[in-house]
């Protein structure tokens, strides 16, 4: 697979390029990002799903800046998938044929089924996702769903609802929103019934903007969307109020412009199947049928997911950052080994080994930028590039750690603005100092073969090689709880050097 592939989708509401950079065989990061609202399908859904020449005009011209992006970034293959209002539109292979031969773009059509999956397939790799889910993908002409168990794509269905054919068929006409009630419900009705789910998966622009909506509202400490969580039934009288505002009162409500023509229509289909499924929280998704095209080329050789261990945005972080070849030795084993002993000393809960061993993992990214101030530049590293895989629960706590020092446990003023995504402060100074005592003894002597022992609140460091310079550093850091530390190593024992 090329080092730089480009992904366009087109939508019955905005046309998409983006540019993923591979930086190793699972490790990749976006370069570039493009949109359009080219509304394609305006119009179309009026008049038996033609595609009219105000659309065609505006995708063409889109599309014509995404060829030349793409020319100037060297991309070396280009995926382009056309959805809703290409499909539906009985002239779409004349446009089709336009596009390849002015442009040299292949448009491949896939169906409502295959969209869902697509949005599915980037949601189960790239989303921390409990045992069961249902994705829901609210595009301007369809709505697709997945039902996602234990990992696995259970089932998909596409439904002829969509922002902009609502729009067109009820909001257009000046008929109230709620009269589309009876519309929605019928096509709705059709949903497998085994679509049952208490967590779904918001993906789309219509969720997107609703969950920036509600952290703004809220007052959320975390501003990112993909990974955002939120409580359908603390929210649903807050999505009902947006659905019936008046257009000119939405940007009060935090809606962006580019978002308030389509968010009623959206946020009607979305509220309409969250009661359906009968779902009680939202996992906002800030990937969907582009990331998952994308990954149904890298992972085609991998069943479709990454292998188990294999975190992509960490490997990405690692391929960029981590160039240094700094020793690691055995510090993972070293952390375990102090983690397990302070669970069993009743010091620690479990639950917290996977974010520590991360934070070690990353430890060295923010040397890459200079030594001097490494802890806030690897901080700010993980706080943005953190993306796949975690839930912003997992990302603060690893990027507080990764800013811990050993004359300042943990940063007071971060703890205190992520207070509600971290745990309890006892846990996190116990944490930090396990991360940076393993650090220290590390970067003494990587290969060291270390034991612990804790007796009547002190801690004894027990190694098979010399500390020396390790002693007069953990002397400096501070502990939780007046914990005392003792180091015994090699030099401890008795020599004679004669003087």
């Amino acid at each position: 697979m090329p080092k730089r592939v480009a992904v366009i989708d087109i939508g019955s509401n905005s046309a998409r390029l983006v540019i993923y950079q591979r930086s190793s065989r699972y490790g990749f990061h976006l370069i570039c990002q493009q949109k359009s609202r080219v509304r394609i399908g305006e119009g179309a859904y009026s008049r038996g799903g033609e595609l009219q020449s105000e659309g065609v005009k505006r995708a063409y011209g889109a599309l014509s800046s995404f060829a030349q992006t793409i020319k100037e970034y060297k991309v070396r293959k280009t995926l382009c998938v056309a959805t809703s209002a290409l499909r539906d539109a009985p002239n779409r292979s004349r446009f089709i044929s336009l596009i390849r031969r002015e442009l040299g773009i292949n448009i491949k059509v896939i169906d409502g089924k295959k969209e869902a999956f697509f949005s599915a397939l980037s949601a189960k790799n790239l989303l921390p996702l409990p045992k069961r889910a249902i994705t829901i993908d609210i595009g301007g002409g369809s709505t697709d769903m997945a039902l996602i168990e234990d990992g696995k794509i259970i089932d998909t269905v596409s439904l002829n609802l969509g922002t902009v054919r609502l729009k067109e068929l009820f909001t257009d006409k000046n008929t109230p929103i709620y009269q589309a009630k009876d519309y929605i419900d019928s096509i709705i009705s059709t949903i497998p019934k085994e679509f049952k789910s208490s967590i779904a998966v918001g993906i789309g622009g219509t969720i997107r903007a609703l969950a920036k909506s509600i952290i703004i509202k809220n007052d959320y400490p975390f501003d990112k969307i993909h990974g955002f969580e939120f409580s359908y039934t603390d929210e649903k009288k807050y999505i009902h109020k947006i659905i019936n505002a008046n257009i000119s009162k939405l940007p009060s409500l935090n809606i962006k412009k580019s978002r308030v023509d389509t968010i009623r229509e959206g946020l009607f289909i979305f509220k309409s199947v969250l009661d359906y499924i009968g779902a009680e929280r939202v996992i906002t998704s800030g990937v969907g049928v582009r990331e998952g095209v994308f990954l149904s080329d890298l992972l085609r050789n991998d069943s479709l997911r990454f292998p188990p261990g294999i975190n992509p945005s960490l490997r990405s972080i690692l391929d960029r950052f981590d160039i240094l070849s700094l020793p690691i030795g055995n510090r993972a084993k070293t952390a375990k080994s102090l983690y397990n002993l302070l669970i069993s000393k009743g010091k620690i809960k479990t639950g917290y080994e996977k974010e520590l061993q991360d934070a070690l993992k990353l430890s060295n990214i923010g040397k890459m930028l200079t030594i001097y101030k490494e802890y806030q530049h690897a901080f700010y590293i993980a706080m943005q590039e953190l993306n796949y895989g975690y839930t912003h629960s997992q990302i603060v706590l690893i990027a507080l750690l990764l800013r811990s020092k050993g004359d300042n446990l943990y940063n007071k003023t971060l703890y205190k603005e992520y207070k509600e995504l971290l745990p309890s402060k006892k846990i996190v100074k116990w944490l930090c100092f396990i991360y940076r005592l393993t650090l220290t003894i590390n970067e003494n002597s990587s290969d060291a073969k270390i034991e612990f022992e804790f007796i009547d609140n002190t801690l004894y460091i027990k190694s098979n090689k010399n500390l020396y310079l390790a002693r007069e550093e953990i002397s400096s850091i501070q502990t939780p709880e007046d914990l005392k530390v003792e180091i015994i190593d090699s030099r401890d024992e008795e020599r004679d050097f004669g003087f």
